[in-house]
């Protein structure tokens, strides 16, 4: 018996900011699942800046889309047919099979979680890879140590909204974060644990985070790279730390943007180190020790954006590649 389902498929590679005409809808049909497999029907799935990396097709740390095939990424759902022991019928699962209605995951590569106290969708959120984005950028790729001041930007995103919670458990003396506009810079202080908020819009970053650290910055977390690695590496202290973890503000332009002054890095020995989080997955044990009590204690407080049905994927895709998004972008199936 074989199940219709909708996916969203590559149409076209973008040059710059996609748009709608890089992106089909399609129903499909999906056989029953094999030995070994589970069909999933997806509640939630993830919409992530890397993913715009995905529809060009140059070499990375994941191959491309390809075009007339289902975009990935991370997703949730609920088992509705087994033929996998350990995965009954019912059971809530997690994947990287999403941008589809119905999946059909080999049972090896679905993960059961727990619902009974967290809910689902924050296993794609703070519980998921972005929240372990930023665990691990703190504590391994640019260790904060106790007394440090630590500077995060697309704050009011998915891993910076995680970040400052993360920092200050690490000791961190101050919390700097920078966002796009009023509404998301108050959400930095009133919910996220920053101590500081710079309004990027503003602009002259690089003076706004001179004022905000006037002793300058320990630990840096980039998501964003250009103008906001240049501005954070001119007042990082000797010895500082910078955990490159994204570019989003690169990831539409045709060509690369100028580069930050790294000799300003050497005469200071800071130290930039890359992080791919798909390489660390085995640490989420480790993460949701300490992330899980924060949830259900309330001293981790995160926000989730959420646009209703597959076919406003695309949008939520462009969306957060634009800043559209406070917390994670999610989409509900």
């Amino acid at each position: 018996m074989t199940v219709r389902t909708r996916e969203i498929h590559l149409a076209a590679r973008p040059t710059a900011e996609p748009g709608p005409e890089h992106f089909a809808l399609v129903e499909a049909d999906l056989p029953e699942p094999a030995l070994g497999q589970v069909l999933v029907r997806n509640t939630w799935m993830s919409v992530d800046p890397y993913m715009r990396g995905r529809m060009d097709d140059v070499p990375s740390y994941l191959p491309p889309f390809e075009i007339g095939r289902p975009l990935e990424g991370s997703a949730i759902g609920e088992v509705v047919a087994s033929r996998a022991e350990g995965v009954p019928v019912g059971a809530t699962v997690s994947h990287f099979l999403g941008w589809r209605e119905h999946s059909l995951v080999d049972a090896a590569a679905a993960v059961v979680l727990d619902v009974t106290r967290i809910p689902a969708s924050a296993y794609l959120g703070p519980l998921g890879t972005t929240g372990l984005t930023a665990h691990l950028a703190l504590t391994d790729t640019a260790p904060v140590r106790p007394g440090d001041t630590v500077y995060v930007s697309a704050a009011a995103g998915a891993v910076g909204s995680v970040a400052a919670r993360i920092a200050r458990d690490l000791g961190a003396a101050r919390v700097i974060g920078s966002a796009g506009g009023p509404d998301k810079t108050r959400l930095l202080l009133e919910e996220f644990g920053y101590d500081a908020a710079i309004d990027r819009r503003r602009g002259d970053l690089a003076a706004r985070l001179a004022e905000a650290a006037p002793d300058g910055v320990d630990v840096y977390l980039d998501s964003v790279g250009g103008d906001h690695l240049a501005a954070a590496l001119t007042v990082m202290n000797q010895g500082g730390r910078v955990a490159l973890v994204g570019a989003i503000g690169d990831y539409n332009e045709a060509e690369p943007a100028p580069g930050p002054n790294l000799y300003r890095a050497a005469t200071r020995e800071v130290t930039l180190r890359g992080m791919l989080v798909s390489n660390h997955l085995h640490r989420f044990p480790e993460f949701h020790a300490k992330a899980v009590p924060w949830l259900l204690d309330g001293t981790l407080r995160t926000r989730k954006t959420v646009l209703d049905g597959l076919e406003k994927a695309p949008e939520a895709l462009r969306g957060v590649l634009t800043g559209a998004n406070t917390g994670k972008m999610l989409v509900r199936l």
